[in-house]
């Protein structure tokens, strides 16, 4: 699903618009019908709302909201900022008429022009916030900032219509954040927005619902947008079924360079990860201590062992595989550093980067620009901030990925709630699948393995990556289900990834 930009939406309801020979205030009826129906079905005619409308055409929104409920028995009270009488949007204008000529005298109508009292608010009341919505370009200010903050404060229930009022629908790093609606419930149009899928905007999105504006279906398959939404049938779309005549070297071969003293587990984790996600055959370079283990854990692993006991110090590289990739549980050492200093600086094809192998190219910050092309890293925040730098926000971060993944032409996995994959080309693919219970160790390493899994087995590598992430988080989502999210480990991600394979193939 397409995650579509402020200008990217506007060109869509200007299309629609045209196409269907309709106006502004048509789509404005058909959003106002949607948010309606969501608030009646959810509450009671007895319940107090206070609906906030705003100038422009967020405000005109709210005020047909408000008309669409008196005519269902619901009785309102609405505050319309026209603040010195000369601020309406033409839309708002005419929504204001509209609903002054449908209610009764008794109906309580405020228009505010001046000064302003705020009703008395409690956690009793819903407030339906229509005070500015995607269009909002600069932070709030004035008078607008202590109504956002009286509302905050006062224990109402939030509704908000399409965006909180105060927050940008993209990037919001130049915003003030105090003066920002928190939401309980946001209806928004169409798409959720970039700016939702930020861990720090989630305290003022709440929950959220998209309504669908039937917005002209060629207008949104034609519009471009660098974001996407990855769901299930992205991937039913892409997942290939086995040939029944294949043979292990068609499913491609996984060469993994993980593991030390005391850190074998991670080995042990990738490499079920990459069997259980279909890979052909998989290897495992990894210190001489891990030979028990590996062998007696992963028994359809081969085990290629360093020449050294505790650590990897080299890397055979005369065999070619499918595919490369290392890092999960190296360790970070001297000798460790210099064998991926050296698999850099000689290995030309585009590999797989995670853990420890990002902890050393960090301690050799120019080892960056020697990453293989097209090759993808996997690092988790504390990871993406020694090799880049820190970051503040969830926004920071994709901010720098996307300048990062054009500049060394790779791949960047961000992981996290929504986990975000960066192509170079400036495309971001976020991720719907996966629970906070896969915040647990071993985790990623998994996701290692799969990646790696997909790449081998000759899907395109970055869609390899978008995939594998998917796939990841479905077989976390089928763990949760049987485990929780509190009692779920790695081991029950890998266990659950033949699952979800089945489940995106149905």
């Amino acid at each position: 699903m397409k995650i579509f930009t402020n200008d990217g939406l506007r060109r869509i309801g200007d299309r629609t618009l045209e196409k269907e020979n309709i106006r502004m205030l048509d789509l404005i009826e058909r959003a106002a019908s949607a948010v309606s129906y969501e608030l009646i079905s959810r509450w009671r005619m007895s319940q107090r709302f206070v609906i906030f409308a705003g100038p422009g055409d967020n405000g005109a929104d709210a005020l047909a909201v408000a008309r669409m409920m008196y005519e269902q028995g619901y009785r309102p009270e609405v505050y319309l900022f026209n603040i010195k009488s000369a601020q309406l949007s033409e839309s708002c204008l005419v929504n204001r008429d509209r609903l002054l000529e449908t209610v009764g005298e008794d109906f309580d109508f405020n228009e505010v022009i001046t000064n302003f009292t705020p009703p008395a608010l409690d956690e009793n009341d819903v407030v339906v916030d229509g005070l500015f919505g995607n269009g909002l370009r600069t932070p709030l200010k004035g008078g607008y900032t202590a109504l956002v903050q009286y509302i905050n404060s006062s224990g109402a229930y939030v509704v908000s219509l399409d965006v909180p009022s105060g927050m940008f629908g993209e990037w919001n790093m130049g915003n003030d954040r105090r003066n920002i609606i928190h939401a309980n419930l946001t209806l928004t149009y169409q798409c959720k927005r970039l700016a939702f899928y930020f861990s720090e905007n989630a305290e003022f999105v709440g929950d959220c619902k998209v309504l669908d504006l039937e917005l002209d279906r060629e207008s949104l398959a034609r519009t471009p947008t660098d974001f996407y939404l990855i769901e299930r049938d992205d991937v039913h779309d892409v997942m290939r079924p086995r040939n029944p005549f294949i043979n292990k070297y068609d499913n491609g071969t996984v060469l993994l360079i993980a593991g030390s003293y005391g850190m074998m587990g991670a080995a042990v984790l990738a490499a079920k990860g990459a069997l259980r996600a279909g890979a052909g055959l998989v290897t495992v370079h990894a210190p001489r201590c891990g030979y028990q283990v590996l062998q007696t854990a992963v028994p359809e692993a081969l085990f290629e062992p360093d020449r050294n006991e505790l650590v990897t110090t080299g890397i055979d590289l005369r065999h070619t595989y499918s595919v490369v990739a290392l890092g999960p549980g190296m360790s970070v050492n001297d000798e460790t550093l210099e064998a991926v200093h050296q698999f850099i600086m000689n290995f030309r094809r585009p590999c797989l980067i995670d853990a420890d192998a990002l902890n050393c190219i960090a301690r050799r910050s120019m080892l960056l620009k020697s990453i293989p092309p097209r090759s993808v890293i996997t690092p988790h925040a504390i990871e993406f901030d020694r090799l880049f730098g820190e970051h503040h926000t969830d926004e920071e971060r994709l901010k720098k990925a996307l300048d990062v993944s054009k500049r060394y032409n790779i791949t960047i996995v961000l992981k996290g709630h929504y986990t975000m994959t960066v192509r170079p080309d400036s495309k971001v693919y976020v991720n719907s699948s996966g629970n906070a219970g896969m915040a647990t160790p071993g985790s990623g390493d998994v996701l290692t393995g799969v990646i790696s899994a997909l790449i081998a087995q000759n899907y395109q590598p970055d869609w390899a990556v978008v995939l594998g992430v998917y796939l990841h988080g479905l077989a976390g989502d089928l763990a949760a289900q049987e485990h929780g999210t509190y009692g779920m480990v790695a081991s029950d991600i890998v266990n659950n990834l033949g699952k979800a394979i089945i489940e995106v193939m149905k």
